[in-house]
């Protein structure tokens, strides 16, 4: 869905600049310490009316990234694969991809109100063929979709950095094992992450985080070293940004073999309305083994 923009306003949540950063950290650290962000706070967030009519405007109007595509046509050529969206939002990749050609989509999210326009948006374009349930990333199984002993899906995609917008590294963890455990030997798992290391220029930024992290001095809302919470016109975000070993590590450890990753501008050059509505990221292709 998401966890997910640069240009007058910043969905992703890579560094937005060092000014912004420490504000919203001062914000953080008044008086009463506030509670460290959990999925409920991320799923209220997601339910409210603002990040709900700007999600659902991204739906109706952006459709699929040129990088999206290119990944999602090398990786899933072929149209009659069984599909598994995880935190489908309102609907932008999933409606896409049956577009596309793609007739099998199951989809899920645990915001219900953006599930709600998914289905609605979905209705609208007499897309029929594809399944919504609301559901929870870390909690999803099996049952959720009938899958029968020897069954599962072929591919799996988690757009948008929403990987990246479920609080604390065990729960990503647990999210990568219960899509494995969707998915059929072979099924690509194609995903997006922002990357501490990129740009090379937001180094010192992190540099000064690590030292408050070390002194003890860290937003208390944050679990995880790359954890931040921003705003934009949706209201606040969270979201993590992972370096690129911690998300080779935590592939690995779920059962996921990697493939692939790169840098957004290594794929395709956006236009101005990608651009605008979402900052660089990291693009990532998994394979889940026997």
């Amino acid at each position: 869905m998401g966890l997910l923009p640069a240009k007058p306003v910043r969905l992703s949540g890579s560094p937005v600049s060092t000014a912004e950063q420490v504000s919203t950290a001062s914000r953080g650290m008044s008086e009463a310490a506030p509670p460290t962000w959990t999925g409920a706070h991320v799923r209220e967030r997601f339910n409210a009316i603002a990040s709900i009519l700007y999600y659902t405007r991204a739906a109706h109007s952006l459709g699929l990234w040129d990088s999206e595509r290119i990944l999602i046509e090398r990786y899933l050529p072929r149209r009659d694969t069984r599909l598994i969206e995880a935190g489908c939002g309102s609907g932008r990749v999933t409606l896409a991809l049956w577009k596309m050609g793609y007739p099998d989509i199951s989809a899920f999210d645990f915001a219900d109100e953006l599930l709600d326009q998914a289905q609605s948006l979905a209705g609208k374009e007499e897309a029929h063929s594809i399944v919504f349930r609301c559901a929870d990333a870390t909690r999803i199984d099996r049952s959720d979709f009938a899958l029968a002993d020897g069954e599962g899906f072929g591919g799996a995609l988690m757009m948008f950095n929403g990987l990246m917008q479920i609080p604390g590294r065990r729960n990503r963890a647990e999210a990568l094992r219960r899509l494995h455990s969707l998915c059929k030997p072979g099924a690509p798992l194609i995903f997006t992450t922002h990357d501490r290391d990129e740009p090379a220029a937001d180094k010192a930024w992190w540099e000064a985080e690590a030292l408050k992290w070390e002194r003890g001095e860290r937003d208390p809302r944050l679990a995880d070293f790359g954890d931040r919470i921003f705003e934009n016109e949706s209201g606040e975000v969270f979201i993590h940004i992972p370096d690129r070993g911690e998300i080779l590590a935590d592939l690995a450890g779920s059962g996921w073999t990697h493939r692939y990753d790169a840098m957004r501008s290594e794929i395709a050059v956006e236009n101005r309305a990608v651009s605008d509505f979402s900052d660089e990221c990291r693009f990532w292709v998994a394979e889940r083994g026997s």
